[in-house]
């Protein structure tokens, strides 16, 4: 069996500002006609769908049209929620598109749900598409189960998964929509509010004694291991994403699990360039010759701020996005943004605590309040 593994599609999403979905669209139809080159018999999306709870209707448009070209191209799909989707309105008509061979995974609280059972001529394979698990959410509804952390939560999942193949023993695939150990700081590849409601770093050996992991939530393709593995998104949506590829990784199944694993590339629109420097030489460089369609984040090194500069920038590239001056006073203001960038909701909470108490930040119950607090939002928001 060969399956494709692509994660965080995230439709709906913007870069800078700028609209994506066109983009989006010619690299999920890619994937339609990689599913035809090569004879894919299920993609997999280990979640975030959407990049919102509540899509435009443009952007449900756009993934049903997707979604039906790999269909026609002959895989199935087995799709699974992650934070930034809604799970009531992504898994909508989930039973009428099982029968479609659209596999939609949204419910948190029924493993039984989560499992997808494809075959080959080697017997069965069961997939299990593990939807976003939200600790608070879980630990409200499962008191018993002492979930208190993401790493519970997985571990509870994989407790269902571990017990439904001991019941029904198959070759296994998981998705997981998570952040786990062994892989890049979260702060340089990946959306900040994982972090909120405790979202924490789960251990790759959760998730032992599966043929292939299919993780989602990080946007640059990672290898834990040679079965477990982020895909990444498929597009660049920050400048923050470290690799300049975009794709997914094949995964082939043999008569004893994994066979084998390639990775297979995406069309990339539009390349990630950072250019430093003073804006007139930046301007006049002939050195970056052939970067005029990238998205430009520009370092300014100017002593005195230029007046103007993004309308002077975009006149050369057209796509440039970001303009930072790292001369005079502002430096230590840019400092400032960069760090509140890379801190959670939580994080940010406790040191206006900390300051408004001269010093004398949460205390252990305290910061447990406003995690618990921060993750029901989000899960409300997601629910809606």
């Amino acid at each position: 069996m060969r399956l494709l593994h692509t994660s965080d599609w995230h439709v709906g999403r913007t870069f800078h500002g700028a609209d994506t979905l066109d983009a989006l669209a010619d690299a999920l139809g890619a994937i339609a006609g990689i599913v035809r080159d090569r004879g894919v018999d299920a993609v997999l999306v280990a979640g975030d769908v959407y990049d919102s709870a509540m899509p435009a209707g443009r952007h449900v448009e756009a993934l049903t049209l997707a979604l039906g070209e790999i269909r026609a191209a002959g895989a199935e799909i087995v799709l699974a929620s992650g934070n930034h989707d809604s799970a009531a309105r992504l898994g909508a008509n989930a039973g009428f598109a099982r029968a479609g061979g659209l596999h939609l995974s949204t419910l948190a609280l029924e493993p039984e749900s989560w499992r997808v059972e494809l075959a080959d001529e080697h017997g069965p394979v069961h997939v299990f598409a593990v939807p976003y698990l939200e600790p608070v959410a879980l630990r409200s509804s499962l008191p018993e189960a002492g979930i208190a952390s993401q790493d519970d939560a997985i571990a509870w999942a994989m407790a269902a998964v571990r017990a439904s193949l001991a019941g029904s023993p198959a070759r296994s695939v998981v998705l997981a929509h998570c952040f786990a150990a062994g892989v890049a700081a979260p702060e340089d590849d990946a959306p900040r509010d994982i972090t909120a409601g405790g979202l924490d770093v789960v251990p790759a050996s959760r998730f032992e004694g599966v043929d292939y992991v299919a993780l989602g939530h990080l946007h640059s393709r990672q290898e834990l291991s040679r079965s477990v593995r982020y895909s990444g998104a498929p597009l660049h949506y920050s400048f923050k994403e470290r690799s300049p590829l975009r794709g997914g990784w094949l995964v082939d199944l043999d008569a004893d699990g994994l066979a084998e694993v390639e990775w297979v590339d995406l069309p990339v629109p539009r390349q990630l360039t950072t250019i430093e420097g003073e804006l007139d030489a930046l301007l006049a460089d002939a050195r970056l010759e052939g970067t005029e369609e990238h998205w430009i984040r520009a370092r300014l090194t100017d002593r005195v701020r230029p007046m103007d500069a993004m309308r002077r920038l975009r006149a050369r590239w057209p796509h440039a996005a970001e303009v930072q001056w790292l001369g005079g006073d502002d430096l230590p203001a840019i400092e400032v943004r960069a760090r509140l960038a890379r801190r959670s909701e939580a994080e940010v909470v406790g040191d206006f605590l900390e300051h408004v108490r001269a010093g004398a930040g949460a205390t252990d119950a305290e910061a447990e309040l406003v995690r618990d607090g921060l993750a029901r939002a989000v899960a409300a928001e997601s629910a809606q």
